[in-house]
């Protein structure tokens, strides 16, 4: 790490910063209708096409945790890190068939969360309350990693001073970040991540395609940063006394590898973030469109996934794997091009932390404010409670960074997926059919989270007693695993049996307002939801 601070790189980072900021504020007149609701705020009033969602979804999804932690798991531990590159393929096909018809029906009926849909299709603001609080339970940390990314890089440029530096000095250019993040996303709503992530995207592209070419060049080319990635993974840890790692997975860690791809790839657009980017497009076929196109930011994971291995072929050395990458970009390349690099992560944190901020919110608002407190909300209230409720989370993200060990950070969102993943059944299962009675889904939601906690607990690592890591031994199987896919099998399993017990005495469905034609309308079509009359309880599905 070079001595003082790197003038160069931190003038080009401030200037990209300085863009962005003001890109921010000027977005709250892009696309604005003047009226002052949620759709308006927190989804942009439902009115991007195909590239502006596609460069939202891009940004929203492949985030500054993806750009450091990717490359960094492999820094750390080899090729079991590549699991992010399988699960970001399989995702794909799978959100084609469900996401559209979550975008028709929240489109006819007005719904801004996934938790709006899940009242709507059960009769239940109970289930809608569970989703909504395990919702914002997994974005938080989330939210925190990005800022995580943000410090990572203000480390290696050297802001900040060391960690003998009074704390306010040293947090003082995060909370700098965090307050014009803070501001821009309660002027503008989701259109400043939105048009941002025009030039967050395209710094990605930039410097991983420069990276790829640039840094195996000076490394003698990729057998030589193969050779040495495979030599340095194969000394053995001292904590462990096993070798760190691999080139490739090995046959021990196949059905950790495999089991975390899955549910990865499950668990993605369950959370919050990925379905309020999905519902402010203006059709359903951008929706569509999108899940063919979205595959090329695996193509881009990919060839950010090797830059680890070069971390490791160059010599890198840090304390805290999150800095390989950044360290990297400052070794290999010239200080003005490194500036560029690090305002890639940098506003690559930005972009998805107000988005997450902004979900959380609508379904605090949405599901917790209008349906617990105040149901005769207006819609101006309704945005204006979002909007503080976004400062809020950004501040509790904060909080959680500058209080808490970095290593913990990580654990806790690989926890949070855990949580996330157990609302499928309600959300998925719901959109293809109302079989699944209300109350297992919410015995089945409990059991998966009860379950998925405590195993996430007692997972140890060489460094911690508690929250270690995501992966333990599956029951009945005998193999290591990823704890979220054992906890939505116990989930799914609770679901069924109590579904078929509920439906045998007869027990209350709740009313269901949607119907068949809802999930496949598009924009322009006839019919919304105050036009309908009264709904039909269903007992099977579409």
């Amino acid at each position: 790490m070079k001595d003082g601070v790197n003038g160069i790189a931190l003038a080009v980072f401030i200037f990209f910063f300085v863009v962005v900021t003001v890109m921010g504020f000027l977005a709250a007149r892009w696309r604005r209708s003047g009226v002052e609701s949620l759709d308006e705020w927190g989804l942009g009033g439902r009115s991007f096409g195909t590239w502006v969602t596609w460069f939202l979804l891009g940004g929203d999804l492949y985030t500054a945790y993806t750009f450091v932690a990717v490359p960094a798991a492999i820094y750390a531990g080899g090729a079991a890190g590549f699991y992010a590159v399988p699960y970001t393929i399989l995702v794909y096909p799978l959100i084609f068939t469900f996401l559209p018809r979550l975008w028709s029906v929240s489109h006819r009926h007005g719904y801004v969360t996934t938790s709006d849909f899940v009242r709507g299709r059960f009769g239940s603001k109970g289930l809608s309350l569970a989703v909504a609080l395990t919702g914002i339970l997994a974005t938080m940390p989330y939210i925190a990693l990005q800022l995580v990314g943000i410090q990572a890089v203000l480390d290696v440029m050297g802001v900040g001073g060391g960690d003998d530096t009074n704390w306010f000095v040293k947090d003082l250019p995060l909370l700098i970040a965090f307050a014009v993040l803070a501001a821009y996303t309660y002027s503008s709503g989701l259109r400043a991540p939105a048009l941002i992530a025009f030039v967050k995207d395209g710094l990605i592209y930039l410097v991983i395609a420069v990276a790829i070419i640039y840094i195996p060049i000076k490394l003698g080319g990729f057998d030589d940063i193969f050779a040495k990635a495979g030599d340095a993974l194969s000394q053995k840890n001292p904590a462990t006394g096993q070798p760190k790692g691999a080139l490739a997975p090995g046959e021990a860690g196949q059905w950790g590898y495999a089991t975390l791809a899955l549910g990865s790839a499950l668990a993605l657009f369950m959370y919050p973030h990925s379905v309020t980017a999905t519902l402010s497009s203006s059709k359903r076929n951008v929706i569509r469109r999108n899940t063919t196109i979205l595959p090329l930011y695996s193509l881009m994971l990919g060839l950010l996934a090797l830059l680890g291995f070069m971390a490791i072929a160059s010599g890198v050395k840090v304390s805290n794997g999150q800095l390989a990458i950044p360290q990297l970009f400052e070794n290999m390349f010239p200080d003005w091009f490194a500036g560029v690099a690090f305002a890639a992560i940098g506003i690559g944190a930005l972009v998805p932390a107000a988005i997450m901020s902004i979900a959380a919110a609508n379904l605090f608002t949405r599901n917790i404010y209008k349906d617990f407190l105040k149901p005769d909300a207006t819609p101006a209230q309704e945005a204006r409670i979002s909007k503080l409720v976004s400062l809020l989370v950004k501040v509790g993200a904060l909080i959680f960074v500058l209080g808490m060990d970095k290593t913990v950070a990580i654990n806790f969102q690989l926890l949070g997926g855990i949580w996330i993943l157990q609302t499928l059944p309600a959300l998925v299962g719901g959109l293809f059919t109302r079989w699944f009675h209300r109350w297992a889904l919410l015995a089945g939601w409990a059991a998966g989270m009860a379950y998925g906690t405590w195993a996430a607990w007692s997972t140890p690592s060489p460094t911690q007693d508690h929250f270690g890591g995501s992966s333990k031994e599956i029951p009945g199987l005998g193999e290591i695993g990823y704890i979220g896919m054992t906890a939505i099998v116990l989930n799914l399993v609770v679901t069924v049996v109590l579904t078929f017990v509920l439906r045998a005495f007869k027990a209350p469905e709740g009313v269901d307002e949607t119907r068949p034609s809802d999930y496949v309308a598009d924009a322009g079509d006839p019919g919304v939801k105050q036009e309908l009359p009264p709904a039909v309880p269903e007992t099977a599905g579409h």
